[in-house]
């Protein structure tokens, strides 16, 4: 009490102590005491303390205004465009010793805020409370709009509330350009014992806002030990028959369609990242952890993405980061389908066309995986659930990710253990600008969630496969493929395709149509994708398209078969037997067909 009484005036001192929680107390004095600020702010969920922490973020320059009411632009470092695994790191002693050592008075002459939210719909099984202690407006500004507040829930539940997560950022010092100056001094740890997130010198969203993939490690590491599952996936529902709705999640690595498949025309988007899943009733259910987007803006335009397009232009709460400030104040990005400006500002400073960085290489106007935060609220397609506290009950299951040769653009797995297995642990994408690393590499991403497991991936896997087995009738499993190429190396589909794949999909939870039988799953029949191509895209569907995107590649599903099964004897401890099993299974129904068929077997010929 005495550090909070030194560090907080009189009306936030009462707005802290109005929430009856010594846990609560106790964390932020000692964050207070360590960091030393300049002043601290207690934010409420009343629209002045929100309001507060946007002008803020604008006059200490992590934002600036745009021409449109409520829009707003941030840039990141120049290095600190993405999220760092090589500095992203579960908690040890020596780390803990490092990490306080590095906040030690990072926050003197800073404001420090302290600000409430609750992950999943409030007042519901699937609430998680979060607190967020942190000297970047800019940080909390996002989390506002990403999240739900919940300063209420924290006075409700008093000291009642003793699971909360607990998030503590600090952007260290900032350059003229009000960025992180000591990136080299960039550090992100994960407490999963204490539940507790550290990143310190970063900006980035995803490595700076901890409601976001951090907070996802800790809920893993928390679903592991109660029986749920914590997702990176989506929510949607799409359109059946006669109104019908079915709801799906997804999984997807960055930049591999996760939200463009959300945001798909004509049906309704509950969350594009994160996916709380509870067993009710003998059903599976998930929540939103979110209620808002932030979206790579990349390559959306008007065309493809309307909605998104439409919200982005209109008045409504929005940050971009990392795009290009034109002379105009007009924003810019990639893929915009507008005249590409010849110059502006961007996260490298003035930008000229042509300019280069030091290894030569031309910088674009935007940074590839420059980025919108905005509420879902805002879109016109957001479903009517999104807040449902019982969640939306799941009729299937989508796994995706970039694969140029080998998976067939959609495919049904035999069963639930099929799917986890052989979908989902066994998922391999290229690379993307979404993390610091070497792009274009096909990567292990099993549930698209490697980078986020905070328990052993055989644990995890174990995992998955129970808690759907223990359902009388767990969720269909798919994959889908939005990159397979042709000898050219083009893509086989438009990025529109993936309507039919969606529509495809829900008829099948319903059993309303038959597919054909591989040895890897169930595919679509030519008939029913060419009725659904002209229903749900007004055009035709040839019979040489469907033969080239759905013919099987046994000699590249066997080598994947291969490649999985040495990863998981090699690089996983406790691996359920039943993994080996099954891909043992595939891949002597694949050897079968190759002795039938030959190696690329033509999907008219395979069942």
């Amino acid at each position: 009490m005495e550090v909070l009484k030194n560090y907080l005036n009189h009306e936030n001192y009462r707005k802290l102590f109005d929430i009856d929680n010594p846990k609560l107390h106790r964390f932020v004095a000692e964050y207070l005491k360590l960091c030393d600020p300049a002043k601290v702010f207690i934010c409420t969920d009343g629209k002045k303390d929100i309001n507060y922490i946007r002008e803020a973020a604008i006059k200490n320059g992590e934002e600036e205004s745009l021409t449109l009411p409520g829009q707003t632009f941030h840039f990141d470092g120049y290095h600190d465009q993405a999220r760092d695994k090589t500095h992203t790191k579960f908690l040890t002693p020596e780390s803990l010793k490092e990490i306080r050592s590095i906040l030690k008075n990072i926050m003197r002459g800073h404001e420090l805020f302290v600000s409430f939210f609750c992950l999943g719909p409030s007042d519901s099984e699937f609430s998680i409370p979060c607190v967020q202690i942190t000297d970047s407006p800019y940080v909390i500004h996002s989390e506002n709009i990403l999240y739900r507040t919940a300063y209420k829930n924290f006075k409700r539940l008093g000291k009642k509330n003793t699971d909360f997560f607990r998030f503590v950022h600090s952007g260290g010092k900032l350059n003229k350009h009000h960025v992180s100056q000591n990136i080299e001094s960039r550090r992100i740890y994960i407490d999963t014992g204490e539940e507790i997130i550290y990143a310190v010198n970063t900006q980035y969203g995803g490595n700076s806002i901890g409601l976001k993939k951090l907070s996802l490690r800790l809920a893993i590491h928390r679903a592991a030990r109660e029986g749920w599952l914590a997702e990176h996936m989506f929510v949607m529902g799409v359109r059946g028959p006669k109104q019908r709705k079915t709801y799906f999640t997804g999984a997807f690595p960055s930049m591999c369609g996760k939200t463009s498949t959300s945001m798909v025309t004509n049906e309704s988007v509950l969350g594009d990242d994160i996916a709380y899943l509870r067993q009710k009733s003998g059903k599976v259910h998930a929540v939103n952890a979110e209620k808002g987007m932030f979206g790579i803006i990349r390559g959306i335009n008007s065309k493809d993405n309307p909605i998104i397009w439409k919200t982005l232009h209109n008045p409504n709460e929005i940050i971009f980061s990392n795009i290009l400030l034109t002379k105009d104040r007009q924003v810019y990005w990639v893929g915009k389908d507008v005249p590409r400006p010849t110059e502006g500002y961007n996260y490298s400073g003035e930008w000229v066309a042509g300019n280069k960085d030091k290894q030569g290489k031309e910088i674009q106007p935007s940074h590839p995986n420059a980025r919108f935060t905005l509420d879902l609220a805002a879109l016109e397609n957001v479903d009517p659930n999104l807040d449902n506290p019982a969640g939306v009950e799941i009729g299937g299951i989508i796994y995706g990710g970039r694969d140029p040769d080998t998976s067939v653009p959609v495919e049904e797995s035999f069963s639930w253990t099929h799917g986890i297995i052989t979908k989902a642990a066994s998922l391999e994408s290229k690379t993307t600008s979404a993390t610091l690393e070497e792009t274009g590499i096909k990567k292990f991403n099993p549930m698209s969630n490697i980078d986020f497991l905070s328990i052993p991936l055989g644990q995890y896997v174990e995992n998955n496969l129970n808690f759907g087995n223990s359902l009388k009738k767990p969720p269909l499993i798919f994959s889908v493929n939005y990159f397979l190429e042709n000898k050219q190396g083009n893509f086989m589909n438009t990025k529109k395709d993936k309507a039919v794949w969606l529509k495809w999909m829900e008829l099948r939870v319903h059993q309303e149509i038959s597919a054909i039988k591989t040895p890897t799953g169930f595919i679509p029949r030519y008939e029913d994708l060419k009725k659904l191509f002209k229903e749900v895209l007004g055009r035709e569907y040839h019979e040489q398209d469907y033969t080239e995107q759905f013919t099987l590649k046994i000699p590249e599903n066997l080598a994947k078969i291969d490649r999985i099964i040495e990863i998981y004897k090699t690089e996983v401890s406790d691996t359920p037997e039943v993994l080996f099993r099954m891909l043992e299974e595939q891949k002597q129904r694949l050897i079968q067909a190759r002795d039938k068929y030959g190696d690329y077997v033509l999907p008219n010929r395979v069942e």
